[in-house]
């Protein structure tokens, strides 16, 4: 009898282990599905994207390169394992045709904090846990930054991945902070600061990870082809804008 209860007392201990190992891989699982990543983005039309590229760029050189980073941007973060959502600027034809199995949201009207404001409020509206915004800018955008923001709002009411430029790459919230969207002086080195300025007026916790860089300048394409010359983008620049850079 004694062996028995010493069998069964094993087997309990050895289920309880299994059942707790696949908790947590459903926790996980159930983590990343409650996560959700936005893309702000243009129909990328000669002269309205891009534009400090040009020069060296021409308009149409410029708006292939958007193209091209905002294809790459999609198939990266597609491959987070978090839901996404593009949100577009222009006709949605056009953005239906190129991502058809990317859910599609307009932008809607307003300057970009009111668009962004309204974007991140309506994901965390439909039950996400967290929910973070990107552009197209940074095609090569680490995963494991985008791993460590979503981390971050664990405790942090919102996180930015910084840009280079004094603006940011990614912004995250986990409840809605309209206030780091409004007077700010959108496209300006100052974007960021201001950000931050903000968050503290109104008791936000604003966690920010290490900085990226944007496609804005031929300054960031070298570094492009440096950091990352495995990437889509790094072999369109390489075969369409090398001369330029």
């Amino acid at each position: 009898m004694v062996g028995y209860r010493v069998l069964v007392n094993a087997v309990d201990k050895v289920v309880e282990s299994v059942e707790k190992s696949l908790r947590q891989k459903q926790i996980h699982s159930d983590d990343k599905a409650s996560q959700v990543l936005g893309v702000f983005a243009k129909r990328p039309l000669p002269g309205r994207v891009k534009t400090r590229l040009c020069p060296p760029c021409s308009p149409e050189q410029a708006a292939a390169l958007y193209a091209a980073c905002l294809d790459e941007t999609v198939a990266r973060l597609s491959a987070c394992g978090r839901p996404l959502v593009l949100f577009h600027a222009g006709e949605r034809d056009w953005f239906a045709d190129h991502f058809p199995a990317i859910e599609l949201r307009p932008q809607g009207e307003g300057d970009l904090g009111q668009r962004m404001a309204r974007a991140l409020h309506g994901l965390l509206a439909d039950g996400f846990r967290a929910a973070a915004l990107v552009g197209s800018d940074s095609p090569d955008l680490p995963r494991a930054l985008v791993d460590e923001a979503f981390a971050a709002l664990r405790t942090a009411d919102a996180v930015t991945v910084p840009a280079d430029d004094g603006g940011y790459v990614l912004i995250g919230c986990r409840r809605p902070c309209p206030e780091l969207f409004r007077d700010i002086a959108w496209s300006t080195a100052e974007v960021l600061d201001s950000t931050r300025q903000a968050a503290d007026r109104a008791g936000i916790r604003l966690g920010e990870l290490s900085a990226w860089y944007d496609l804005d300048d031929a300054a960031a394409l070298r570094r492009l082809l440096q950091c990352s010359p495995g990437s889509r983008t790094a072999a369109f620049v390489r075969a369409h804008l090398a001369s330029l850079i």
